[in-house]
């Protein structure tokens, strides 16, 4: 699942997907946290890609009531956002996020992070 409020970017972050070999046939997107909860309330998700700052619930209440659940507690999640701050890095890795990637970014640094994520390197891609 993609969650950013910019269908740019969650177009953007879905052709790295596809370029990178990965099956989008069932790649849901939402706008912020809210949809996001929805969704995950309703459909099996492999992995969440969130962006932090969303109207509604951004990317950090998201992963802290994912992290709240026990449905949704062992969902990867990585971050994609401007938010450069070590600050912000760590507490989203304190939540529950296993990696954080920083816009701008080359689609290679993302293919990398979603690799990293997905092999199950905790805390991987920090800072990427």
């Amino acid at each position: 699942m993609i969650v950013d409020d910019s269908p740019s970017m969650r177009k953007i972050i879905r052709r790295v997907l596809a370029l990178s070999g990965y099956d989008l046939s069932c790649c849901h997107e939402a706008g912020n946290g809210i949809e996001a909860i929805a969704l995950l309330d309703s459909t099996p998700v492999d992995v969440v890609f969130t962006d932090i700052n969303m109207p509604g619930m951004n990317g950090e209440e998201l992963v802290e009531k994912m992290a709240g659940n026990a449905a949704y507690r062992s969902i990867p999640v990585l971050v994609v956002s401007t938010d450069r701050s070590d600050e912000r890095l760590q507490r989203m890795l304190a939540l529950g996020a296993r990696g954080y990637l920083t816009k701008p970014f080359q689609p290679e640094a993302l293919g990398e992070a979603i690799r990293k994520v997905l092999g199950g390197t905790e805390h991987a891609a920090s800072a990427v």
